[in-house]
């Protein structure tokens, strides 16, 4: 027999992962009620990250919502990533995977002594 702490743990586990990167529905919980749950805390994740990335909506236009959903299931936040470091993560997967361009180095001319 495990600890209880470990059962907890493992189940809690099991519960956000189902949640935040569509992973398999624990036992005793009703599919449809955790989909809707599901579902509610990825439109908050992205309303925050439009909130503070608006250049990324307004880039990719209709499809932010479908780009945001599937970086949203195969990149859950981790725990100590605030919600600015978690918006520039998912702009840099919108580069790598090829869905905006690479952003052009910035050019400051240096001051003159």
């Amino acid at each position: 027999m495990t600890d209880p702490r470990t059962r907890l743990a493992a189940a809690q586990s099991t519960l956000l992962h189902a949640l935040l990167a569509n992973g398999p529905l624990p036992t005793g919980f009703n599919p449809t009620r955790l989909q809707a749950q599901s579902q509610a805390l990825r439109a908050k994740r992205r309303r925050v990250t439009a909130a503070l990335r608006p250049d990324l909506p307004e880039r990719l236009g209709e499809r932010f919502r479908e780009l945001f959903d599937a970086y949203a299931t195969t990149h859950p936040r981790r725990e100590g990533v605030g919600a600015r470091t978690d918006a520039n993560t998912f702009a840099d997967w919108l580069v790598t995977q090829g869905h905006l361009p690479k952003p052009r180095r910035r050019w400051w001319p240096r001051p003159r002594r």
